[in-house]
């Protein structure tokens, strides 16, 4: 059995065997499952075939309004958590910035807060009473208090701010790591031949961040499209009103674990999953990742 164990053949599929059994197990075979599923009715103790009924269901307000709510969401917190975190890096990797290890671990620390808190936090700054700390500032400045939470476009705005909040730290290590793997000595030959500071951070900088970039947008879509625990808490519950905070993952949980339903739960997540797949592969081709090397 040693033998065949340190054999040279055999050696790296016994490497590589833990990682394909966690695979198979925790990925692959519930992907397999969820999609027999969003074929079938789903009874206690009974499940039936009933062909593509889940995915004609879908042609609902609800799922649009999901579909809708998700996709406002992904677009405004890549808009904000991609430019945000990369100048904050910049200046956080100058030489001349102080005190950056306090910043750097200042930054990130909110990443490190439950959501569940951070939520609870941000439902009460953001409250509708006068007392609450957002209308305080609008008192300051003459304006009446408003209910932020009640509001489609104030509504996306908190969960825009605490995805900020929570996630630019993150983000920031992530180009931080990038930068200081490019070498000094590309900034000293660029700064010889007589570029300045934005020639440098435009010709060397921006096009040696590509890579991280294109990561920090792919788990931005992925981490967009499946929130669900911020809108959650907000909100007390899945229950915004005219479901202003209703996201694809929320829909799921609806119909799924509340409603019991979940061969159209189902369909819902491979829907998603489908989504999500869709436009990364469309900005990776933008991207030109799938341009075969000279």
């Amino acid at each position: 059995m040693s033998k065949f164990l340190y054999s040279s053949r055999v050696a790296p599929y016994v490497f590589v065997l833990p990682f394909v059994l966690s695979f198979l197990i925790f990925f692959a075979y519930p992907v397999v499952t969820t999609v027999v599923m969003s074929f079938q009715e789903v009874l206690p103790g009974q499940t039936h075939f009933i062909g593509l009924a889940n995915y004609k269901n879908l042609w609902s307000e609800s799922f649009f309004t999901a579909l809708k709510n998700s996709s406002r969401y992904t677009f405004w917190t890549i808009l904000v958590l991609i430019p945000l975190p990369l100048v904050l890096a910049v200046f956080l990797n100058a030489k001349l910035t102080k005190a950056s290890a306090f910043f750097r671990s200042a930054l990130f620390i909110p990443s490190l807060t439950s959501v569940v808190v951070a939520g609870t936090i941000f439902r009460l700054v953001f409250g509708s009473l006068d007392e609450a700390v957002m209308n305080g500032f609008r008192h300051l400045l003459g304006l009446p208090s408003i209910n932020w939470l009640a509001g489609s476009t104030t509504g996306m705005l908190v969960m825009v701010i605490l995805a900020t909040w929570r996630f630019t730290g993150v983000n920031i290590i992530y180009f931080l790591s990038a930068l200081q793997s490019i070498p000094h000595e590309l900034y000293e030959s660029a700064e010889i031949d007589g570029a300045n500071k934005w020639d440098r951070f435009w010709r060397i900088t921006l096009p040696l961040l590509k890579p991280v970039a294109i990561y920090v947008i792919t788990i931005s879509i992925y981490g967009g499209y499946s929130m669900f625990t911020e809108s959650f808490i907000l909100w007390n519950g899945n229950r915004s009103p005219n479901d202003i905070g209703l996201t694809m993952i929320g829909l799921l949980y609806r119909e799924g674990i509340e409603r019991n339903n979940l061969g159209f739960g189902s369909a819902i997540g491979i829907t998603l999953l489908a989504i999500t797949m869709v436009l990364n592969v469309i900005q990776l081709k933008f991207f030109g990742l799938f341009k075969k090397e000279d």
